[in-house]
């Protein structure tokens, strides 16, 4: 196509094959033909072949030029040819530097990593989807060590002790996969690979992750994407390792970040990107309401799923179903619109009164995380909050962003275990820690650190604080732990309630409830909102004191995740009058607790 542009006018030969590509990637069919880097091991695949990625923008590097044409002169006919350089990173040999049709171009460079805390049943959903790659491939590049590359010696540009803090803390995070020897052959790269990465900062946002990391080469509408998007970005890979870096005036640590050795750190030269709505394998890649089909099937069923999951929270929550109803609505919440600074939809729980017996915070977190697609367990020890480093902070010397446990994707679900909190006193960075925390819940935005300033980043993060009296941290409703039973061995009770993932078609019913709820349309009658209004003049005129704006905020959000959970796409009257039911329970517990235990709510 770049050859017969140059026979006549501008032919637009890029947005042609941008075109071509895209038409058909539209086909699920296809995007299954497409390896992936995040299922298949970098040593087999292809250089300079079509592959995709499904990735989160953890950084945006400064534009960059290339030449986007230049000419050579072939050796054998002694004439000069027009060659390409776009969707490579190396250009041919014998360039003629001082040709006028040297055409100078520029390109934006991301740095993308997996999706960070992306639950090991995502990654086996999504591996099982792909097409084996062929083994006839025999690479016959030399993988070489890190150590190897005189160049790129000492690439981490922070203090190992400072590493090994931001990934001390005992997290669930680190997942293991048990799926046999023959597929661990298959996925895992060779053992020299694999010293080599562990002496290379990937900036991985969360402690114990696994997966590579890529620098994705943009060549158009750059602008459209924002950091911290989730993508899944289709591009010609290239793990060439002469790759140079085309910064002409940068500092060596610079270099060393911006040019790490593409045998580790790919390059990834983007066709097309398609934003991620979500990131659950078992449901469509784009939105729901074009897959009217798929919807209409699932919203048949929701109110039976509903059923279910509510009975199997009720036993994991020791008997509580007021507990399980509130955890359901916290599941399925996410932040759906902005008005001016304040976030509509987000619904922190802090569900108090958690037994600190048999590790049941941390057995609570397993069985959310076998639901959810991304999560992260985050101990609110002392020593994780004096030492874990949660915002990301910017670098000048090295000039990047240096990752943070809050840099998280979209409906991320963060477990915050107050229970892990002991007698000491939070330092400076530990106060810091606790008001980003405070913030992102209240705000849901994270202040990323630039040093001289701070710079604000709307996130959608569902938060979650188990503790065992009321939190320290801000919450949008608390529900106290009501167990109805008192097994004589929790362990041996949370094992045998904890759904194992043989019943995975259970299981997988539960994850597309979740997913298909929190992405519904949702709307309010003019019919239901007078007599919403209505109901909140009543209230008002018996006791002024009884509901604030702030309870009746609540009230309209925990009305609308419930009509979603029942697969409701407006509030009805009944779904209200329910809704207020559900408050009045919760309300008059805490009111029966806060009069045993007056020192505390």
């Amino acid at each position: 196509m770049f050859a017969s542009s140059q026979n006549g006018a501008d032919s637009g030969w890029e947005a042609k094959a941008v075109e071509f590509f895209k038409d058909h990637l539209k086909e699920k069919e296809a995007r299954t033909l497409v390896p992936s880097l995040n299922d298949v091991p970098l040593h087999y695949l292809k250089p300079n072949s079509l592959v995709k990625f499904r990735c989160l923008i953890q950084d945006m590097f400064d534009p960059e030029f290339y030449m986007g044409v230049y000419e050579t002169v072939d050796p054998r006919l002694k004439a000069k040819v027009l060659r390409c350089g776009k969707y490579r990173d190396v250009t041919e040999c014998g360039v003629d530097f001082n040709s006028r049709n040297t055409v100078t171009a520029e390109r934006q460079t991301f740095y993308c990593v997996p999706v960070p805390g992306e639950n090991t049943w995502v990654k086996d959903i999504s591996s099982q989807a792909r097409v084996v790659p062929s083994t006839s491939y025999a690479p016959s590049r030399q993988k070489r060590s890190y150590e190897e590359d005189d160049d790129m010696d000492d690439m981490d540009t922070q203090p190992q002790k400072q590493r090994e803090t931001h990934g001390g803390s005992q997290t669930h995070s680190e997942q293991h996969h048990g799926n046999g020897d023959c597929k661990r052959q298959e996925t895992e790269a060779p053992s020299n690979q694999t010293a080599s990465a562990s002496h290379l900062d990937l900036n991985f946002p969360l402690p114990g992750e696994k997966g590579p990391s890529c620098l994705v080469k943009v060549y158009q509408d750059w602008d459209g994407f924002k950091l911290n998007d989730v993508l899944e970005v289709f591009g010609i890979l290239s793990v060439n390792h002469t790759t140079s870096c085309l910064l002409f005036v940068c500092t060596a640590e610079e270099q060393r970040v911006h040019c790490p050795p593409a045998s580790l750190v790919p390059r990834l030269h983007m066709l097309y990107a398609k934003p991620l709505p979500h990131n659950n394998p078992l449901l469509p890649p784009t939105g729901l309401e074009d897959n009217s089909a798929f919807l209409s099937s699932t919203l048949s069923e929701m109110a039976s799923v509903r059923a279910e999951l509510l009975a199997y929270f009720t036993h994991v929550l020791l008997g509580d179903a007021l507990a399980a109803e509130y955890l359901i609505l916290h599941l399925i919440s996410t932040v759906y619109a902005r008005r001016d600074v304040l976030p509509l939809g987000k619904f922190t729980l802090n569900l108090s009164g958690c037994p600190t017996a048999a590790s049941y915070t941390e057995r609570l977190y397993q069985i959310i995380q076998q639901l959810v697609p991304s999560s992260f367990y985050l101990p609110m020890s002392l020593q994780n909050m004096n030492q874990m480093r949660l915002v990301p902070k910017k670098d000048y010397v090295a000039n990047r962003l240096v990752s943070g446990a809050l840099q998280l994707a979209r409906n991320t679900s963060l477990f915050l275990d107050e229970t892990q909190l002991e007698q000491g006193q939070l330092d400076t960075t530990g106060v810091r820690n606790v008001t980003a925390l405070g913030n992102l819940i209240s705000w849901q935005k994270v202040d990323y650190d630039f040093n001289y300033h701070q710079m604000e980043f709307p996130c959608n993060i569902n938060v979650v604080i188990a503790s065992e009296g009321r939190s320290l941290l801000p919450s949008d409703c608390q529900i106290r732990l009501q167990s109805q039973v008192a097994p004589a061995h929790m362990d041996e009770y949370l094992s045998a309630v904890h759904m194992h993932p043989q019943a995975s078609s259970q299981l997988n019913k539960f994850r597309m409830y979740l997913s298909v709820a929190r992405q519904l349309d949702y709307s309010i009658s003019d019919e239901v909102t007078k007599s919403v209004e209505d109901d909140f003049v009543d209230m008002r005129k018996d006791d002024p004191q009884s509901v604030s704006a702030e309870d009746f905020h609540r009230l309209l959000v925990v009305a609308r995740l419930l009509s979603l959970s029942l697969g409701q796409t407006s509030l009805s009257t009944d779904t209200w009058s329910r809704a207020k039911h559900l408050d009045m329970l919760r309300t008059s517990r805490m009111e029966q607790h806060k009069c045993v235990n007056g020192n505390e709510p």
